[in-house]
């Protein structure tokens, strides 16, 4: 395709091409840029070259490659479903998309087979239609897109901060707060590459901001419920922060104490906390808005069963909220 830049002056190269061409979200657009694929006046550009008017774009968007992704017949836990997209309750322990050490048996692999012929291609031959992602230790909700349009509406409205994702952890320690709210930008940990870190606004490192609001919903002795409400979706956000705060999440293998610091919960707990499956982090609440219908949704879905085990191994009072409660 070719466009000539008029009105257009002084977008970004990536901006601009995603506009023009419906079937591109941004980052699609990054990666044919990067690729050499679409040009400007014949020539490659950056994606943040702001364009002149006059400048002439070209781009083809290459067929899609044949997943070499296996669809794989794996129970699913659909929590809503249509033409165009899939809300799945992902259990703690399953791997969102094939990686070095985990190539099946991933849920990219269960929802190809549920899917059939709808998803190969659309966002990605890795990780076709994912919106989001979550940690393989973590339950609950996760959206993946069946056509190229859905896909762009929802990513759009994740970096809009349109869609509101919430999540329900257990955390060491009494909290001496209501509500609190964490602005520390997260990177990569220099001194751990595996793990990620909050950094320093001014740090050398790469970092990028990020924001949680965490509610405490029930304290119990040495241990508390919060809810977390994601602004920013950074890696492994709300362990980051909930152990940033000094409560970092019950049973998590990488931001927990180095030194057992459970002795302080009760033997029934410990003994509750020793059936999770991972760390006691759950993704239950998602708000959004239909791609095509422009209807907003949210959808709820509750604790996995070993989470519940421990709340009411505490003495838990909380009960699970309506789905349409106020974003």
């Amino acid at each position: 395709m070719r466009v000539v830049i008029e009105a257009e002056g002084g977008q970004r190269f990536d901006v601009a091409l995603s506009k023009f061409d419906s079937q591109l979200s941004r980052s699609q657009a990054q990666r044919l840029i990067r690729e050499g694929v679409a040009t400007v006046n014949g020539r490659a550009a950056r994606p943040g070259y702001r364009l002149a008017t006059g400048d002439v774009l070209d781009w083809t968007i290459p067929e899609p490659e044949e997943s070499k992704l296996i669809p794989e017949d794996i129970p699913l836990d659909i929590v809503y479903e249509d033409a165009q997209l899939i809300v799945v309750n992902k259990p703690a322990g399953m791997v969102v998309h094939p990686a070095p050490g985990h190539p099946t048996g991933t849920l990219v692999n269960a929802v190809l087979h549920h899917c059939a012929e709808e998803l190969p291609g659309i966002g990605g031959e890795q990780r076709p239609g994912l919106v989001h992602r979550l940690d393989r230790d973590t339950s609950g909700l996760i959206m993946v897109a069946k056509t190229e349009g859905a896909l762009r509406s929802l990513q759009s409205q994740l970096s809009e901060r349109t869609m509101h994702r919430r999540y329900l952890a257990l955390v060491l320690g009494n909290p001496t707060f209501e509500r609190a709210e964490v602005d520390a930008p997260i990177g990569r940990d220099p001194r751990h590459r595996q793990r990620m870190a909050v950094l320093p606004p001014d740090s050398r490192h790469a970092h990028r901001e990020a924001f949680t609001e965490i509610r405490t919903l029930e304290r119990f002795p040495g241990m508390a419920l919060l809810e977390a409400r994601l602004r920013t979706g950074r890696t492994h956000q709300v362990r980051v922060h909930c152990a940033y705060i000094r409560h970092p999440v019950l049973a998590d293998p990488v931001y927990g104490p180095r030194k057992s610091a459970d002795k302080q919960l009760p033997p029934e707990v410990l003994e509750a906390a020793a059936r999770l499956s991972g760390q006691a982090l759950h993704a239950w609440w998602l708000a959004f808005t239909h791609p095509t219908t422009e209807e907003r949704l949210r959808l709820t879905v509750p604790p996995p069963e070993a989470f519940l085990g421990v709340l009411r191994a505490a003495g838990s009072q909380w009960t699970y909220p309506d789905a349409k409660a106020n974003e």
